[in-house]
């Protein structure tokens, strides 16, 4: 039988200190269906042991799958778009000229009749230097057809730096260091690395960002080269 204030317990209502008999002739302390004591006591609601920090838990963890997909939806639906042939919303004629460390001059405008995927990083990226080694395969796999790779680093620093990373990792396709104005004219960098694949008629096909570009850009990379 439930107990405390307002509630019989053993036969009694509990007043105060005091005991009253079910039947005894002081009624005040006795809750009726239409008091607001009642009406507390019947809506009181606790939780089962353990419920209350379940829910707790339930709730922080609902929010945290709700942020990662909002975090991670845009950056995912352009790889998926890559590889079901869905091309990019922005489909901007990029222009731009660059210097590789080489010493070389690369113009959009040279470029135009090739396929052309640039990659933009920073060594100081660890997500960029985990995608260099796809990207150099790739770069070796496709440059016989025509496929020109360009990383443009973002490094604002000593470029016998960049030389020096470059060299130690082995990488063989052109490099430059590049400036805002570059990175306007791609259509703008949200994170790296950023990879903008470019179709033979100059307008990017495909942008998408991070360290799988080269493995989801694979078969957009191969529909380009084969118009």
């Amino acid at each position: 039988m439930l107990s405390g204030a307002g509630f019989p317990r053993n036969g009694r209502w509990r007043r105060g200190s005091a005991d009253l008999p079910l039947g005894g002739t002081d009624h005040a302390e006795i809750p009726t269906p239409e008091s607001a004591t009642f009406h507390a006591m019947a809506f009181r609601f606790s939780y089962p042991r353990g419920l209350k920090s379940s829910l707790v838990r339930f709730h922080w963890t609902t929010l945290l799958m709700l942020a990662l997909g909002i975090w991670a939806v845009p950056r995912l639906l352009p790889h998926v778009g890559a590889l079901v042939n869905v091309t990019a919303r922005d489909r901007s004629t990029p222009v731009y000229t660059v210097r590789t460390l080489a010493d070389s001059s690369i113009t959009s405008q040279s470029l135009r009749g090739r396929v052309v995927l640039v990659n933009v990083w920073a060594t100081w990226c660890l997500p960029c230097r985990a995608e260099m080694p796809l990207l150099e395969a790739t770069w070796n796999r496709h440059k016989a057809a025509g496929l020109v790779l360009l990383g443009a680093s973002v490094d604002t620093g000593d470029p016998q730096t960049v030389r020096d990373f470059i060299t130690e990792r082995g990488i063989s396709y052109p490099i430059a260091i590049v400036g805002s104005d570059v990175i306007r004219a791609l259509g703008g960098v949200v994170g790296y690395p950023t990879s903008v694949l470019i179709g033979r008629d100059g307008r990017v096909r495909h942008r998408v960002m991070g360290p799988i570009g080269p493995l989801s850009l694979e078969p957009a990379i191969r529909r380009a080269l084969a118009e």
